[in-house]
């Protein structure tokens, strides 16, 4: 019988979209193989096939063949994927209508690993679509045993890179844009090897790309730097590698390569926002041009202000949603969006299942850049007109209090005040908007801001945060 102690550590690993831990502490072999056969159970997998994968990390091997060996004793098959990167999982679940799931704890330290799911058409499992069940389930498993299955599943093999780059490539033309020097930094990640297969020489003819690669080589302890390229101290090796090789633009991903982040020519990362704006662009454009009268764009509540203004401007329908990608997906599949964007840098495709990939936002850049003759940095402030805060943290006891004492200070001013998600305060004549945002798992209370003019967003910013952490 399990201890009660590794059960409890296990469930606090769930979290509202993944689960996530440290190895051999709050996620081991034996609960990861009890997830699987909850995993089948749960969702009604039994007599299907469950595809199976997982990053670099040195325990995703083990996770795999573990998670592989609950699902098979609840009587569905596995698909085992190999090495992938979490949108080659949705790709494989979209093409193949199946469930999956692959192993990866993201940006996080390489002691984390963790388990992201999805069902068939890549419907993202979450909270609101079985998580916590699957976690309920898989402790009464822990505690008493995985029962067999009256007929157990078959493990096979299958190798996906192939068809998701060729996917890609069908989604963005870039063989006839000029030509460009593109420094990767894949920081050790799956992005080291989705890269050379999407934008190298296969599929298809060569593109006009010369690639400078950095940290291709696959290694989940992160020898280089961590795979988190929110954080600016990581992309200082991409800025200095793109300025030394006089590259065009520098692309990071992080250590699961869903996530896309953007630097100039100069080595000026290009903020999350105009990339949304950019990439909405074009699929407005497109969409369009295939009938749509006003193709719907997704955005989170503090992504800039610039992107509805963008939408709405280009004859398309902005609609806000809370920050998290199964809000977002949710909202995609309601209002059939064709694109979606968060200021994390988590892009969306109505064409790659309304789920995230970072590659297919990096190619729509390429593209974009490649098709005209200035550099990124004079394309990008195109749509980049405001000034933003940028996401800053505060440790607070009380985060509601700390809400209230702002609010309070806000009393008799020209604002409107709006609680989608945590608490927004915008100016009525729009010059300035703030959020505040408790986290859901750590003492935080986060803050994003963006005003008209950089003196303003820079008062507004000290006069919130002064107030929020009088009373830490």
């Amino acid at each position: 019988m399990t201890s009660p102690n590794l059960t409890d550590s296990f469930q606090s690993a769930f979290k509202a979209y993944d689960v996530r831990g440290i190895v051999g502490e709050t996620i081991t072999a034996e609960t990861v193989q009890a997830t699987g056969a909850a995993f089948v159970d749960v969702l009604h997998l039994a007599g299907s096939s469950v595809l199976v994968g997982g990053d670099m990390r040195p325990s995703s091997p083990e996770f795999e063949a573990a998670f592989a060996a609950g699902v098979t004793a609840r009587g569905a098959d596995v698909v085992m994927l190999g090495r992938i990167s979490t949108d080659e999982l949705y790709y494989a679940c979209g093409t193949r209508a199946a469930a999956g799931a692959t192993f990866t704890a993201s940006h996080n330290p390489a002691q984390y690993n963790g388990i992201k799911m999805a069902l068939a058409g890549a419907v993202p499992v979450s909270a609101d679509t079985g998580l916590y069940e699957i976690r309920d389930l898989a402790a009464r498993y822990l505690a008493d045993g995985i029962p067999a299955a009256a007929r157990a599943g078959t493990v096979g093999h299958e190798d996906v890179l192939a068809g998701y780059a060729a996917h890609l490539r069908s989604l963005v033309d870039l063989s006839g844009i000029r030509p460009l020097k593109v420094v990767v930094d894949a920081g050790n990640g799956m992005a080291g090897l989705t890269t050379p297969a999407v934008l190298g020489d296969t599929p298809g003819p060569a593109l006009p790309l010369q690639i400078v690669p950095l940290y291709f080589e696959l290694d989940g302890t992160f020898p280089n730097h961590p795979a988190n390229p929110l954080e600016p101290e990581n992309l200082r090796d991409l800025q200095a590698a793109v300025v030394e090789h006089g590259a065009d633009i520098g692309l990071a991903f992080d250590g699961d390569a869903d996530r896309c982040f953007v630097v100039d020519e100069t080595g000026t990362t290009v903020s999350p926002s105009a990339i949304t704006a950019l990439v909405a662009r074009r699929e407005i454009a497109r969409a369009k041009a295939a009938g749509e009268e006003a193709p719907v764009i997704i955005h989170n509540l503090i992504t800039s202000r610039a992107v509805p203004e963008l939408v709405e401007r280009e004859g398309g329908k902005p609609v806000v949603t809370r920050v998290g990608h199964s809000f977002i997906k949710a909202v995609m599949a309601e209002q059939g969006a064709v694109f979606g964007g968060e200021h994390s840098a988590h892009y969306y495709f109505r064409d790659f299942f309304n789920a995230d990939t970072g590659m297919l936002a990096a190619m729509h850049v390429l593209a974009a850049l490649g098709e005209q003759d200035g550099p990124l940095s004079a394309l990008a402030a195109e749509y980049d007109p405001y000034f933003a805060s940028g996401e800053i943290n505060s440790v607070v006891a009380d985060k509601d209090a700390a809400v209230e004492r702002v609010l309070d200070a806000c009393l008799g001013q020209d604002v409107v005040v709006e609680t989608m998600d945590g608490t927004t305060v915008s100016a009525a004549d729009g010059s300035f908007w703030f959020n505040l945002r408790p986290s859901n798992t750590e003492p935080f209370l986060r803050y994003n801001g963006e005003a008209r003019d950089r003196a303003v967003m820079e008062r507004i910013r000290d006069q919130v945060l002064a107030l929020v952490r009088s009373g830490a």
